[in-house]
């Protein structure tokens, strides 16, 4: 039985991984970080079927004990603080986490274990502003203190790859989302206004930043089949890996507003009035605006479907409705 060490697996993406890798026959492990608030829902269902941990990615004693006692064939470095607007306040802990995270993992490799299979996790907003679409020989322009931390931990796992043999591959991983999606994150916030103006119409307008922002939005657990993949593969490499389809977060709240029964008119500042109540719904707020924007952020992820046979399953609408869903289940409880 394989062993699998996740950090960060109470998130998203890494409570999806557990779950794939579970049914692959692995044994899971994953480190989880310490808060007044217990905050496992993610991973409450499974978690007679793995083990945890508590620590931190910024500290290397914790990481070394734990690494030298499970002993794990494969570890994902999921860890992060991810949000980018937030890396913009906490530059120096994003750093910390973010970058010099994933040099402490790739250290303790190198001294217990040369042969444990290391996977990072990059981002596309690596790219920043290089024109879309974007593949694994598109220039990088890190437009934020959490894309410079992600470049560094990138270029750390190539080095080590390269200078110590390690397996070490870099998922450079467009936007990923599901109902497990944290709550400050455009998907989710659009998805959680919905199901609150079902439960209750008399609701504050949805606030949102940049509306003309292009992403690329894929479902999280289609992500996780890549992930997995690239470490199954005979060589170490590093993937792009997204739908190919770029929306704005303006095409976003029109396909999640239309499944709830709202038909949006917008007027020239970007705000959006129910064409049948006639009231405000969607109001643009400054605040949510990055010192740094990021315009277009869309994956060629043409080496991964040639040579790992990946291919998303869930589509975007797909994936919309069913946060949509969830979220509702959350209000009516």
């Amino acid at each position: 039985m394989k062993k699998a060490f996740i950090t960060g697996i109470s998130g998203q993406t890494g409570s999806y991984l557990a779950e794939h890798l579970i049914s692959k026959g692995y044994e899971v492990h994953g480190l989880i970080r310490r808060s007044s608030i217990i905050k496992t829902d993610r991973i409450d269902h499974i978690f007679d079927k793995i083990f945890t941990y508590y620590g931190d990615v910024t500290d290397s004693l914790n990481l070394f004990n734990l690494i030298n006692k499970i002993k794990p064939n494969e570890i994902y470095n999921l860890a992060a603080q991810s949000h980018v607007k937030v890396s913009f306040e906490s530059p120096e802990y994003t750093s910390n986490a973010d970058a010099l995270g994933a040099l402490r993992l790739l250290e303790i490799i190198k001294s217990v274990d040369s042969r444990i299979k290391f996977y990072q996790a990059s981002t596309s907003e690596l790219f920043g502003n290089s024109p879309a679409p974007q593949n694994e020989n598109t220039p990088f322009e890190p437009r934020s203190p959490y894309a410079v931390s992600k470049l560094y931990s990138y270029w750390i796992t190539k080095n080590y790859r390269e200078a110590y043999n390690i397996f070490a591959v870099n998922g450079i991983l467009f936007n990923h989302e599901g109902p497990r999606r944290g709550e400050t994150f455009i998907t989710r916030k659009v998805t959680r206004w919905c199901a609150n103006w079902k439960n209750n119409q008399n609701i504050k307008p949805l606030e949102v930043g940049n509306m003309q922002s292009i992403r690329d939005w894929t479902d999280a657990r289609d992500m996780v089949k890549a992930i997995y993949l690239m470490m199954q593969h005979s060589k170490a490499d590093d993937f792009v890996i997204g739908s190919s389809i770029g929306r704005s977060v303006k095409d976003l709240i029109e396909i999640a507003f239309d499944y709830v029964g709202i038909s949006l008119e917008w007027n020239e500042n970007d705000e959006g009035t129910d064409k049948n109540s006639n009231k405000l719904v969607v109001r643009v707020n400054k605040s949510y605006f990055r010192p740094l924007e990021v315009n277009k952020l869309i994956s060629d992820p043409s080496k991964a479907r040639e040579i790992l046979k990946w291919e998303p399953e869930i589509s975007f609408k797909d994936m919309i409705y069913e946060m949509i869903d969830c979220d509702y289940q959350s209000f009516i409880k």
